[in-house]
């Protein structure tokens, strides 16, 4: 139970405070327990701070799962700008999320590369799912496009990057909606039927 404890304590300072500006006293004050107690259940602030953000990448992972298989895809506009709206919801609605996205653009310094082996884990099962669905909706003709998946693949991931980075540093509803919108124009119209 501490454990889970230490977990969500430690979601809610490192969202808030970043890695470097959150202490295993804070962790633990806010759990009621001493910071020694910490120990009990992780080595450090290092494999907490790692717990936490790999069950955040985890939840990204099941949330754009759960869209693809979900929601019907025969309507590809419908579907793809849903996808949009989807992340957008999903990073400003959950703290785990919004955790997770600060922490893929702004990681700590000396956990740089397992921060991004976790990053790149996401956009790779992330471009699996669009690129199997650009390649049907291809072969069926629901969309045309001289380009090929991997290209449309690219190109919308591209959408959903910009769509981040405005969450992650910005996150004005207003200007997320604008930005997702106009680049969501321009890529309908190169691939519209």
């Amino acid at each position: 139970m501490k454990r889970e404890e230490l977990k969500q304590a430690a979601l809610k300072y490192f969202a808030i405070n970043g890695y470097e500006g959150t202490s295993l006293t804070q962790i633990a004050d806010e759990v009621g327990i001493k910071k020694s107690s910490i120990y009990a259940h992780f080595k450090g602030k290092d494999e907490l701070f790692l717990e936490v953000l790999r069950e955040a990448k985890e939840a990204e992972i099941s949330m754009k799962e759960t869209y693809f298989h979900k929601n019907d895809r025969s309507n590809v506009s419908s579907f793809l700008y849903g996808y949009l709206w989807n992340i957008v919801d999903m990073f400003q609605k959950n703290e785990s999320l919004k955790f997770w996205l600060l922490m893929g653009f702004l990681p700590p310094s000396h956990l740089y590369k397992e921060v991004q082996q976790e990053v790149l884990e996401v956009e790779v099962f992330q471009e699996k799912l669009l690129k199997e669905a650009f390649e049907q909706w291809i072969q069926k003709e629901a969309i045309t496009s001289e380009e090929n998946a991997d290209t449309l693949t690219t190109a919308f991931t591209g959408i959903v990057m910009a769509i981040m980075v405005e969450l992650a540093y910005f996150n004005a509803s207003n200007q997320v909606g604008k930005k997702l919108k106009a680049l969501w124009k321009v890529f309908w119209r190169g691939i519209k039927n």
